[in-house]
């Protein structure tokens, strides 16, 4: 992993500002974050899910989907690249293996939550986790199974709906102890819950926003206050792209002709800008000039 890529360099160049990542499922909103200027790209099992397949996120992919899809980012940003694994895709063995796999891809922090499978998008009803022990030997085996100790590992817990917030807290401290770099209580509905999750668990802290969910749209500096030192935005670009793309659609439909929107949308060329276009012509245009030497 280069230094370009390792999340813990970022996290120490920042001097205990929160690291701030947004997210998505294609490479194309990777590109985008970097060039945004965002500290990581936070690849999203939800985003994975809707932009990739079309599907909703209540465990209908698995371990070579997030694989795949991971591969595709790591292939063209060089920001951190924070990998949502889901639950890991099994118990210890699984886990195990999933992390090493995603490491060698190109994952600079891997995620895993304790929600038992099929699993949900973490604003859903429904909700259900595993027992605590168990969650919490996932965890350690994840810590354990990277081979680069710049790799992070995230831990999330989903028990705060099902089980309150007495029980997620606890499960964030279990995760702490054995090793996690960054705990994740996911989707406290109120900015108390928030304070108080930081108070009692400390450490690198993970806030979601994913407006329209659980949690309140907290503004970056207030979160820094409250302690969180790791805030993403997974899903926002896919939930505006989604709306925008219906909408224009809708419209092309009705009127027959683009015309209305070409000053809302790119050009071919800045399309072309956003991909590197340039970047590859030059690799072919300096090839092109090179000698060939004789046998």
């Amino acid at each position: 992993m280069t230094a370009d890529t390792t999340l813990r360099a970022r996290f120490a160049a920042l001097q205990g500002a929160p690291l701030f990542a947004a997210g998505g499922g294609t490479p194309l909103e990777a590109l985008l974050t970097e060039q945004a200027g965002f500290d990581a790209f936070y690849l999203s099992g939800y985003a994975v899910a809707a932009w990739r397949h079309g599907l909703p996120d209540i465990g209908l992919l698995g371990m070579s989907d997030t694989a795949q899809a991971l591969r595709a980012v790591a292939r063209v940003v060089d920001i951190p690249i924070v990998c949502d694994a889901d639950t890991g895709y099994g118990d210890v063995i699984a886990v195990t293996a999933n992390v090493r796999e995603l490491e060698a891809i190109g994952a600079a922090a891997i995620q895993i939550e304790d929600q038992e499978w099929p699993k949900k998008c973490g604003h859903m009803e429904g909700k259900t986790v595993i027992a605590r022990d168990d969650a919490v030997r996932k965890v350690a085996a994840a810590v354990e199974a990277r081979r680069d100790p710049e790799t992070m590992i995230i831990a999330r817990t989903d028990a705060l709906a099902p089980l309150g917030i007495d029980e997620a807290i606890a499960r964030a401290q279990a995760f702490a102890a054995v090793g996690a770099d960054l705990v994740f209580v996911d989707a406290p509905p109120s900015k108390d819950d928030l304070r108080r999750i930081s108070e009692e668990v400390g450490g690198l802290l993970v806030a979601n926003i994913s407006e329209g969910g659980l949690t309140p749209t907290v503004p970056l500096e207030d979160l820094a206050e409250l302690g969180y030192g790791f805030v993403m935005y997974p899903t926002s670009a896919l939930r505006v792209a989604a709306r925008t793309m219906g909408e224009f659609l809708a419209e092309l439909k009705a009127s027959g002709t683009s015309v209305a929107w070409r000053e809302r949308m790119h050009g071919l060329d800045g399309l072309n800008e956003i991909v590197r276009l340039d970047d590859y012509l030059e690799v072919d245009a300096r090839f092109a000039a090179t000698p060939v030497p004789s046998a």
